[in-house]
């Protein structure tokens, strides 16, 4: 049985830490996005939409409200890359939630990149 990935990076910009902890499991998948420190923040949930529906993942806000709209835009994104769902939080102390979307892209698309493929063993 396959466990669930964990993948934790970090990036500085503007004299900032930005982080980004990445759990994937089977049918889900959580990421704690935050500046300076690992925190839970402002959490959304999307739920990817079937196959054969041409619409966006559905999402709502489960905690806090600070930072919304780019708890559910990472949400949304995720959902509907992974055909999973997708829990968002999104912390932020100093930096505008628009300043941080650009830092945060850059840290999902790092950490949600697919696994390399591992060299078959044969027996």
């Amino acid at each position: 049985m396959e466990r669930a990935r964990v993948i934790k990076d970090e990036l500085v910009e503007q004299n900032t830490r930005f982080l980004a902890v990445y759990i994937e499991a089977k049918n889900s998948c959580l990421t704690l996005l935050s500046e300076r420190e690992d925190k839970l923040g402002t959490l959304a949930i999307a739920v990817p939409k079937p196959k054969d529906m041409f619409a966006p993942p559905t999402s709502s806000i489960l905690l806090g409200e600070k930072n919304a709209v780019t708890a559910r835009i990472f949400a949304e994104h995720l959902a509907s890359k992974k055909e999973k769902i997708a829990l968002v939080s999104v912390y932020l102390e100093t930096i505008s939630e628009t300043q941080a979307q650009t830092f945060f892209r850059k840290l999902v698309e790092k950490v949600t990149r697919p696994e390399p493929e591992k060299e078959g063993t044969s027996t």
